[in-house]
């Protein structure tokens, strides 16, 4: 069972996300309990591979009020656990052009805190202002066809 801590809402507004990867995050004592109580921030980070490893950079979680000074930097950098031929496969679809790892959300599963990343290529702004206008066209035949419901 899974408990949703956060979610990384523009992510999808500036992304076309191509694939999704489960990674598992190390944190230290205090960020643990922050997690659970979902202050966490992913707006603005990202992911990247660094000597055959897997870091979050600018990902924020607020101090843990009652840690005093055994909090950590909100914005360090943390390590993401994955598989190494996982990591291998990531880094050579990375070197492509035009893709990053993105964090889609943050989630509790079984205990552990896991991060949700998405292979992402950057939208361009006629694909925002398209995928607006589709969901706004969508919204319509929603409300007409309940309207027409509603009338029978």
């Amino acid at each position: 069972m899974e408990k949703l801590v956060s979610r990384n809402r523009k992510a999808f507004h500036d992304y076309h996300i191509e694939e999704t990867y489960e990674a598992g995050i190390v944190l230290q004592g205090t960020e643990v309990k922050s997690v659970r109580g979902a202050r966490v921030n992913l707006r603005d980070s990202y992911a990247r591979v660094e000597g055959g490893e897997l870091y979050l950079f600018n990902m924020h979680i607020s101090p843990y009020d009652p840690g005093n000074r055994y909090n950590h930097d909100p914005r360090r950098t943390r390590k993401l656990l994955m598989h190494k031929a996982e990591i291998g496969r990531l880094a050579g679809k990375v070197q492509e052009k035009g893709y990053t790892l993105i964090p889609l959300k943050i989630y509790l599963k079984r205990g552990l805190v896991k991060v949700e990343l998405g292979l992402a290529r950057g939208k361009r702004l006629y694909d925002k202002r398209r995928s607006i206008a589709e969901r706004d066209q969508r919204r319509e035949m929603e409300r007409a066809h309940k309207e027409r419901l509603q009338n029978s």
